[in-house]
């Protein structure tokens, strides 16, 4: 008698956010350290799709032996191992016999390596019609080399990515999250366009809070912003099902990341492969949150064939830069109560050059402008242009929040964050907690989750200002033109005894410098050297 089937898992929780903003897992440096080691000359863009490839088909492999293990256990009761219908009510991909990592990892060594894994993908994509055209294939191309591909092959072996364990501690989320990261770095500029730091991309979701609706990026890169919309969902304890995700990329192989990306991770999402601007694929979309990194100051939008577009509300954008074309677009895809989050280059908040400080000032006078947030420098792979983020509300009395129509919240948080390394910066999770904090409690007639205390400007940091002190400024929306300079502490110290000690504390540093140098002079001395 055949076995009923059992009814569709749920995913596995995602863990909620830790104390750092990129939640790590104990080896993915050394993971990194020794896939790159196998690179040789490959470029890093190439490379990219070769092992992000195959750490994906090992997930899907794990997931799948874990089910095919249990059901080979259970024959007598009449389950059957090779059932496709078994593993998708498990929301599990299935895996073709020639796909499976035991194969490719039997054959690591041969040099026909190449061809078993993109006859792996084709057969993956087969049986997963979801998958369709987003598998990297070419491992079979003359330039790889076999040998570093069967090396790759046998390292990623060496980690459970799929199985439900490294589910629910979301293993390849993490992995891939990093090494996402990693290949950003390695490309630099060019690789930056695919990927937003996970601090920038983390302080968007939680100042936008996007609990409930539909949610948009039409520039979604490798999908950042929607993966962690979900975890914010899952760490506050909502239902993942509330949302509904729309998305498109311009890049084709930058769009398979992000597909990629969502199905490690069981995300049901509508991304389309497209330009946006000449291709809108959600034309009809009202989004209730859109989250958002377009490309900064992109001159080769292709603006000169849309003069006329109905999206230009509140003027025609320059054809040599799309930033106030992306910030129109967003404007035409928001609900009548929708919340929009993004990140743009400085310039956007002052700039006058061909009409973007009429569209700016337009847009403030028609009470969309919300928040203004300052970024501190280096945060961003792509480009060492100051960036900042822009957060606009259709209906400030949407009764959501308190009626704030007139006023504008600046934040200024240049003076943030830590290096990671020599060239690159991170919020830190205290740091994103305040910034969230005070915009919740600016915004907030005490119903958001994250306020505990009123809001107050701070110098220096923070400025609620009107519209008419805006106007005073030329509709300029530069955070430091508003929150001015931060009050000096003042340590309870008359002047004379702090100067007394200064010049104490000096003297004893100019003593113990003679002091230094009378004893390397004395041990030069002795080595021969010197008078």
């Amino acid at each position: 008698m055949p076995r009923p089937k059992k009814n569709a898992a749920k995913p596995a929780a995602t863990p909620k956010h830790g104390a750092t903003t990129g939640a790590r897992i104990g080896y993915e440096t050394p993971l990194w350290k020794a896939a790159d080691a196998l690179r040789g000359s490959m470029d890093p863009a190439e490379y990219k799709h070769v092992v992000l490839g195959l750490i994906f088909l090992k997930y899907i492999s794990d997931a799948f032996e874990e089910v095919h293990a249990r059901l080979e256990s259970e024959r007598a009761q009449g389950a059957d191992p090779e059932d496709k219908d078994e593993y998708r009510a498990l929301r599990v991909f299935w895996v073709p016999k020639e796909a499976r990592w035991a194969v490719l990892q039997a054959n690591a060594v041969q040099p026909t390596i190449g061809k078993l894994v993109d006859d792996a993908m084709d057969a993956v994509e087969r049986d997963n019609p979801q998958l369709k055209g987003v598998l990297p294939r070419d491992y079979a191309r003359p330039a790889l080399d076999k040998t570093r591909l069967g090396q790759v092959i046998n390292l990623v072996s060496n980690i459970r990515v799929g199985d439900s364990e490294s589910r629910a501690k979301d293993v390849l989320g993490r992995v891939y999250e990093y090494f996402l990261s990693q290949f950003a770095s390695a490309e630099g500029k060019k690789g930056g366009e695919f990927y937003t730091p996970r601090c920038v991309v983390r302080l968007l979701v939680e100042m936008l809070e996007p609990y409930k609706g539909r949610v948009y990026d039409p520039c979604c890169g490798s999908a950042g912003m929607f993966v962690q919309s979900e975890e914010f969902i899952a760490a506050h304890g909502g239902q993942i099902g509330d949302i509904s995700i729309y998305g498109q990329e311009s890049n084709y192989t930058t769009w398979r990341l992000a597909k990629m990306n969502l199905a490690i991770r069981g995300i049901d999402a509508k991304i389309l492969n497209g330009d946006t601007f000449h291709n809108d694929g959600h034309k009809d979309l009202k989004a209730d949150y859109i989250l958002a990194n377009p490309h900064f100051n992109d001159s080769d939008w292709g603006g000169e064939r849309l003069r006329e577009d109905k999206r230009w509300t509140f003027g025609v954008p320059p054809v040599g830069n799309a930033n106030y074309a992306w910030v129109q677009h967003f404007v035409h895809h928001l609900a009548p109560a929708g919340l929009a989050g993004f990140v743009l280059a400085n310039g956007s908040m002052s700039s006058n050059q061909s009409g973007e400080g009429e569209i700016r000032k337009a847009m403030v006078e028609a009470d969309l402008v919300d928040c203004m947030v300052a970024l501190p420098g280096q945060l961003f792979y792509s480009t060492q242009i100051p960036a900042c983020l822009w957060f606009l509300a259709r209906d400030k009395k949407n009764h959501r929040f308190r009626d704030r129509r007139g006023e504008v919240l600046f934040i200024d948080a240049r003076k943030l964050g830590q290096l990671v390394d020599r060239t690159h910066r991170e919020l830190t999770a205290d740091e994103i907690t305040r910034i969230v904090r005070t915009y919740h409690a600016w915004r907030s007639a005490g119903g958001s989750r994250s306020v505990a205390t009123a809001y107050e400007d701070i110098p220096g940091f923070c400025k609620s200002a009107t519209h008419d002190e805006i106007a005073k400024h030329a509709h300029v929306l530069t955070p430091g033109r508003y929150v001015g300079a931060a009050a000096i502490e003042d340590d309870g110290e008359a002047f004379d005894e702090k100067m007394k000690r200064l010049t104490a504390t000096l003297r004893e540093q100019m003593a113990e410098g003679r002091r230094l140098d009378a004893e390397i002079e004395k041990n030069l001395r002795e080595l021969g050297y010197g008078g």
